[in-house]
């Protein structure tokens, strides 16, 4: 503070004095007074020569016109929405025009003049506030308002408002769409400082801001640079082409862990890494005593055979045969490339009809409950017996078997943890395996990495929203490994998991350590 500045008691008093004359001019219209400042209602002490006032003693408050819709044109003169205000500004990129005569038409007050500042009284975003930094002249539409200043800085008043303004909101209205009333924004309590000071004040906030905004451009090269490190690091570890060249690779991963995993953003890439290194058969060494998979792939068609001819399970149409440019890496010894449906008694989808559901009794799982983690529970519905039982005669879910959300977010993969337990709708697919011959676990793998999860993307994209189908999911290519491998391998992925679930827990807390540092010392500044 300066001593020397004209004290806010005096600037008060000269406001006061220029709406008086506002009014005597017709410009405004007199406000009724508002009432005094109640010692609860002071949230902290001012420095001296600083004044807490109502907002509405200092300011002059328009609300918007109602324009109609079908008035709107292509040119003309741009009205002001709520949505037109983002990130402390006026947009114009979807603006409204209605005829150039309104601005003669209507009172001149609701014009949008350059730097004047406007606020929205409705809706999901009420509160936000917005400069018109432009150099045109716009119009007002309601539940927009327009904050007239009087001898302020008119930076110094935005900066608090955009924080006084939501903690308002917050304690006056329970309402599910928040509104401002007039009375609301006249009656919030505003602490005036001499108007030199305000100008300081607004210098030394944008002085900061400007470093924060160095300091948040700095982090984001930062990160930039670690995630083009994190990629090239796992590029060069999946496309090494001998064993020597792999483990130099993952060592060089192993030594710079820390740089490249410091953040809990970017432990999914190394998940999906870990993914794609067991498709690739890198991530357990080869054993040549296994069981070919072209053995396995062999028995199960067998299998299938005595099913269909038992009348068990239906015959299916023959895929084309798979060359050898389908797949996109070289397959380790012992394992072959084959679609799901070779894999699978069944594959199938939910129910079609809608079911009768009930507040309890069977679970009816839909796309939403399959999740990454597996079978979520939290927003599910019901159906009674009689439907459970009916469902069930065709698609019957038992534990080991896969679950695929094939409808909006296709390509979740799920494991069913339980027997006799779940029905599904169509948006979810059940895939029932020879388990005696497939590890259901690797099988979810192969299915999350990005060699399905690519498949799964492309054969999905029949309208605007993602719809995976059945005859689709048949054609989707897998690779097979030997069984033997296939457990090493779960085993193997899982240790990997279970690290990276610790590392992206361990980054969590550190990070909301920080934070919390972070906060502390702000409040300790705050009270200094």
């Amino acid at each position: 503070q300066d001593a020397n500045d004209e004290p806010a008691a005096v600037l008060l008093e000269r406001i006061k004095k220029e709406k008086e004359r506002l009014v005597k001019e017709g410009k405004i219209k007199k406000s009724k007074p508002l009432p005094e400042i109640t010692p609860d209602e002071i949230p902290y002490n001012l420095p001296e020569n600083w004044e807490w006032v109502r907002l509405g003693d200092i300011i002059e408050f328009f609300n918007g016109y109602a324009f109609k819709s079908n008035e709107y044109q292509l040119s003309g003169v741009g009205i002001i929405r709520i949505g037109d205000i983002q990130k402390g500004e006026i947009v114009t990129d979807n603006l409204k025009f209605v005829d150039m005569s309104y601005l003669v038409s209507i009172d001149k007050n609701l014009q949008v003049n350059p730097n004047e500042l406007l606020i929205a009284m409705s809706g999901a975003t009420t509160g936000k506030l917005g400069f018109n930094k432009t150099t045109q002249t716009f119009l007002l539409n309601q539940r927009v308002g327009k904050l007239i200043f009087y001898l302020l800085d008119s930076n110094f008043s935005y900066f608090y408002l955009t924080t006084k303004i939501q903690e308002n909101l917050i304690k006056s209205v329970g309402s599910a769409i928040p509104n401002l009333s007039t009375e609301q924004i006249k009656n919030l309590e505003f602490p005036l400082p001499p108007l030199a000071e305000q100008k300081r004040i607004v210098t030394k906030v944008d002085e900061l801001m400007k470093l924060c905004d160095e300091l948040e451009a700095r982090q984001k090269k930062k990160q930039e640079t670690r995630i083009l490190i994190n990629n090239a690091a796992l590029n060069k570890l999946l496309t090494a082409d001998t064993p020597e060249t792999f483990t130099k690779n993952w060592q060089r991963i192993g030594d710079n862990f820390d740089l490249l995993y410091s953040a809990p953003e970017n432990i999914g890439k190394l998940r999906q890494a870990i993914l794609q290194l067991a498709v690739m058969g890198k991530l357990v060494p080869q054993n040549a005593n296994d069981e070919p998979a072209a053995v396995l792939l062999e028995r199960i068609k067998k299998e299938k055979e005595r099913l269909v001819k038992e009348g068990k399970v239906k015959k299916e149409k023959s895929l084309p045969e798979i060359k050898d440019n389908d797949i996109p890496f070289e397959l380790p010894q012992g394992w072959e490339c084959c679609y799901i449906s070779e894999l699978a008694i069944k594959v199938t989808d939910g129910e079609h009809i809608t079911p009768t559901r009930t507040p309890s009794g069977h679970y009816l799982l839909s796309a939403r409950n399959i999740k990454e983690e597996g079978i979520i529970l939290d927003n599910v519905d019901y159906v009674p017996e009689s439907e459970f039982s009916r469902i069930r005669k065709r698609c019957n879910p038992d534990k080991d078997d896969i679950l695929i959300s094939c409808s909006g977010s296709v390509g979740r993969i799920a494991i069913v943890d339980k027997d006799d337990t779940y029905v599904m709708v169509r948006s979810v697919a059940l895939l029932k395996l020879f388990k005696d011959n497939i590890n259901s676990k690797y099988l979810a793998y192969i299915l999350k990495s990005l060699m399905v999860q690519n498949q799964i993307i492309e054969k999905s994209k029949t309208s605007a929203q993602a719809n995976l189908f059945l005859g689709k999911i048949k054609e989707i290519k897998v690779v097979l490994a030997p069984l033997n491998e296939q457990k090493r391998i779960v085993t193997k992925v899982d240790k990997l998991m279970k690290l990276c679930d610790e590392l992206e827990t361990k980054l969590t807390q550190t990070q909301t350590e920080r934070e919390k540092i972070i906060n502390a010392a702000v409040k300790q500044l705050l009270t200094v």
